[in-house]
């Protein structure tokens, strides 16, 4: 079997067609949960905005432990970012809280996923609807010029509990007018929803509450149906189950490969 040749110490070597060692660039941490890291990137590793990969951390002992990560990063991006959140006595999260730059990382080669607006056919508006980390693959998407030419109207609709989770702020509001973007027909709408307190000027219910009574498609100003809309939704399983009912029984049917619908899931947790 052949072996990766940039072995370090410390760090277990692993077949050449797996994964790559990469190195970490950079850390931010967002609150004392929250944290993005940003690695290197081989330059043979393709992706398409929406989709994760699975990242390894070795131990003391040489093991290595793996869990999937949607990139944040853009596919043209020469480096790779992914946006965490720290889970107590995780066996990842407890490598990952120590991990410092210049450290080593494994990306693993193949990308997975079909949370992509590839998938899709037809629609004006893209909605994002997320919770938590599940934001992760929605800025790669909005990252994508292609996107925005391809829809009238982009909705993000971003759920935490606390406001301080509320992570890359800057970086969304500052996506609508990017020259990257500029002129092109799609609009940005963006929703931050705090449900644990209150914020003024922002909704505070659970999205299937929102979705529910109708206060997420009033603040947008657009209609949620089957004829123009197309969504994408990523977070906790409980909010997934409960945002899928509704969109169901408001007659929109869940994407498959041999019949198009308007909406996709996946969980990031």
């Amino acid at each position: 079997m052949k072996f990766a040749t940039n072995f370090r110490p410390g760090v277990a070597p692993l077949p050449t067609d797996k994964a790559t060692l990469e190195d970490v660039l950079s850390i931010r941490p967002w609150c004392d949960k929250l944290l993005s890291f940003r690695t290197t990137r081989s330059r043979s590793f393709r992706f398409q905005p929406g989709q994760f990969v699975r990242l390894g951390l070795a131990g003391a002992t040489g093991d290595v432990v793996w869990r999937p990560y949607s990139m944040v990063s853009a596919s043209y991006d020469e480096y790779l970012e992914f946006f965490s959140i720290l889970v107590p006595d995780g066996a990842f999260s407890e490598r990952l809280a120590r991990l410092g730059v210049g450290e080593p990382i494994y990306v693993e080669k193949a990308p997975y996923g079909y949370l992509t607006t590839s998938r899709f056919v037809g629609g004006q508006d893209l909605w994002l609807l997320a919770s938590g980390t599940g934001l992760a693959p929605f800025l790669s998407i909005l990252r994508d010029p292609e996107v925005w030419g391809q829809y009238e109207n982009i909705v993000l609709a971003y759920s935490a509990r606390l406001a301080k989770e509320l992570a890359y702020q800057e970086e969304i509001a500052a996506l609508a007018g990017d020259a990257l973007f500029a002129g092109e027909k799609a609009r940005l709408h963006y929703v931050p929803i705090v449900t644990r307190e209150a914020v003024p000027g922002w909704l505070g219910q659970r999205l299937n509450v929102l979705l529910g009574d109708g206060s997420l498609e009033r603040r947008v100003g657009l209609p949620i149906d089957r004829e123009r809309s197309r969504l994408l939704i990523c977070g906790n399983p409980q909010m997934l189950d409960d945002v899928r009912a509704i969109l169901q029984t408001r007659g929109l049917r869940p994407d498959r490969s041999r019949e198009p619908g308007n909406f996709a899931s996946e969980n990031y947790w």
